[in-house]
């Protein structure tokens, strides 16, 4: 079995972001709902790379980062 490094982790959470970004329904979202989303995208990317590819690290991270994007989107 190949193990996946982090920084493929990493890749597949940022084209996994990008993917998001670009759903139709994007258009229709308030500022905040977009803030949300990008918050708790970036807090996943960057909770995976602090806790090495983690699970609790990226999801923790996507948690903090959605609740901090919905703060700054009111």
């Amino acid at each position: 079995m190949m193990k996946i490094g982090t920084l493929s982790k990493v890749g597949m959470a940022v084209i996994l972001s990008a993917s998001m970004a670009g759903c139709s329904s994007w258009d229709s979202m308030s500022r905040r709902q977009k803030t949300t989303v990008g918050g708790a995208a970036a807090g996943g990317v960057a909770g995976a790379v602090i806790s090495g590819g983690g699970i609790l690290g990226t999801v923790g991270g996507a948690a903090l980062g959605g609740i901090i994007g919905d703060q700054v989107g009111k």
